[in-house]
């Protein structure tokens, strides 16, 4: 049984780092379950990047002297930088083509990728 076990350990540890089963540790990755978890967290990616861009534009507002200026450009910065981690998080999925360049998508969508592609070879095998 002692090899038994040893190779359901490494089997364990092989599919985890395949991104094939959630870490044991309970790794908080990816998109929060239900709608009111994914509104939040849009919420919190918009308000944080503004808020780290009114803060350094504040910051060296003061420090350099340009009173409104920095303050501007780091605002629409962090509106930017915002929308652009909203949009990565919404980003659509890639489309696996043969000669295609690979894209990096969300870790919940590319599950969602590889359980579609193998859901015919599940099929198939349990038809037999």
């Amino acid at each position: 049984m002692n090899e038994r076990d040893g190779f359901e350990q490494r089997l364990r540890e092989a599919r985890t780092r395949q991104g094939l089963d959630k870490p044991s540790e309970g790794g908080k990755q990816g998109l929060p379950p239900g709608p009111m978890g994914i509104g939040f967290r849009v919420g919190v990616e918009l308000v944080s990047a503004l808020v780290v861009g009114v803060v350094i534009g504040l910051m060296l507002d003061r420090w350099l002297g340009t009173k409104p200026w920095l303050f501007l450009l780091f605002f629409v910065a962090g509106a930017a930088a915002g929308v652009m981690n909203i949009f990565r998080l919404f980003k659509p999925l890639a489309v696996a083509r043969p000669g295609a360049a690979k894209v990096p998508v969300p870790r919940v969508q590319a599950r969602q990728t590889r359980e579609l592609q193998q859901w015919p070879l599940k099929a198939k095998l349990s038809t037999r």
